[in-house]
């Protein structure tokens, strides 16, 4: 396999995975769980050296994913106390155990490079040097990461759809229903933990963070339905994975960067030209509202023409 089609499918498979998930982080306002996750592993890596002595791959995403999976049920604990937001729990656990990851760093392994780089800021253009055998081929190993991810995300969302569906849209109706919107949350988020995990030694969290939130809130603005919001989303990630990189090629650019603009070219243009959403959209219709002539007898009231009521993608 070339290194060119290696590194484009890897940061495919990374749209697909986030992709799959992207959609409910946007349409339960937790987006910035991605990042939290991306600082909240450090103590997990630190822990790694500290008990093994081991820079190895697998431990690490291991260390990593046992303090993912902590934030994430340490938000979800919090927001369920009722007493804070969710934004207000992202920003109570994360800095945390950042804080605590960089106590451990520089008191027990300053003079240890743990790639702490790589981990925050990756290099995309170095998978194809990370190789595995598998069955007699070479191939960069994080496809079969991925890919084993990406697989894993489509059949929780397979299995979990209803219990998604009505978690998301209406928690009180689920819960009548014996469905329990705090236990579904918690399996959707520590999906979420395990992917950016999974993705982080590959592709670096800032571009899984942009595959996590971009191509989510793209979709968001060009579709009504749950299912096509997920599609949708999937497909951003794959035009934002082989367009970033040809546009890296061409210009001689970070590729990472490269898709993350391509990913953000998308949401502008859905931004725009979203027939529903769209800002071109909803100014033509405030337009044709402001020009309709009134009822007899009505009175207009100022700025009534330009207002609108929220729009919410329907399950």
């Amino acid at each position: 396999m070339s290194d060119d089609l290696s590194i484009i499918l890897t940061a495919a498979l990374l749209g697909t995975s986030c992709g799959l998930l992207g959609p409910f982080l946007v349409l339960r306002r937790q987006v910035l769980l991605s990042d939290a996750v991306a600082h909240a592993v450090l103590p997990g890596i630190v822990l790694v050296y500290l008990l093994f002595g081991s820079r190895a791959p697998l431990p690490v995403i291991l260390g990593a994913g046992l303090f993912a999976v902590i934030c994430v049920i340490g938000i979800e604990q919090i927001r369920s106390t009722g007493l804070v937001k969710a934004d207000a729990a992202i920003g109570l656990v994360f800095p945390t155990l950042f804080a605590l990851g960089v106590i451990g760093v520089t008191t027990f392994a300053s003079g240890v490079h743990l790639d702490l780089d790589s981990t925050i800021y990756g290099e995309i253009a170095f998978t194809p040097f990370r190789t595995w055998e598998l069955f007699g081929v070479e191939m960069a190993r994080s496809l079969p990461l991925l890919a084993s991810v990406a697989a894993a995300n489509l059949v929780l969302l397979i299995l979990l759809w209803k219990e998604l569906k009505a978690s998301t849209f209406d928690p009180v109706f689920s819960r009548v229903n014996g469905i329990s919107p705090e236990l579904v949350s918690r399996i959707v988020l520590i999906a979420v933990a395990v992917t950016a995990v999974t993705a982080f030694e590959s592709v670096g969290a800032i571009l899984v963070v942009t595959m996590l939130i971009v191509p989510a809130a793209t979709a968001y603005l060009l579709t009504v339905r749950l299912l096509p919001l997920v599609v949708v989303s999937v497909l951003v990630g794959w035009v934002s994975a082989v367009g970033g990189y040809g546009s890296a090629v061409a210009l001689d650019a970070s590729i990472a960067g490269a898709m993350g603009l391509v990913a953000t070219l998308c949401f502008s243009l859905a931004l725009l030209l979203s027939p529903k959403y769209g800002v071109i959209a909803r100014a033509f219709r405030r337009r044709r509202r402001h020009l309709q002539p009134a009822p007899p007898g009505f009175a207009a009231v100022p700025g009534a023409a330009g207002a609108s009521g929220s729009e919410d993608v329907a399950g």
